[in-house]
């Protein structure tokens, strides 16, 4: 099962009403390091751009990716007793599996 399935079952069980639960298995993890893996993957250059070159290039998007924008799941975790077992972000990225299901 994965790490958000057991999350969401753990929510339905010990449900607080007015909750809010974060699914993150670590915290910080850079955007620069992201959109590496993610390039790889699909064989794309990844380039670094300015802040203006961000908002032309991301539209309304680039509100998120300039933002640092930390989640923390401490509280989740001690809460639910939830643990995260899956792969770190960027090796579930560079595994690849969202290109399998994009393609299905």
């Amino acid at each position: 099962m994965s790490d958000v399935a057991r999350l969401y079952r753990l929510t339905l069980e010990q449900h607080e009403s007015g909750a809010r639960y974060h699914a993150v298995a670590e915290e910080g993890v850079p955007m620069r390091e992201i959109a590496e893996a993610i390039g790889a993957g699909l064989g794309v250059p990844v380039v670094s751009l300015s802040q203006d070159e961000t908002a032309d290039h991301f539209g309304w998007l680039s509100m998120f990716v300039g933002r640092d924008m930390r989640a923390s799941s401490t509280w989740t975790r001690e809460r639910l007793g939830w643990q995260p077992m899956g792969p770190s972000l960027i090796a579930d990225l560079r595994a690849g599996e969202y290109r399998r299901a994009s393609a299905a």
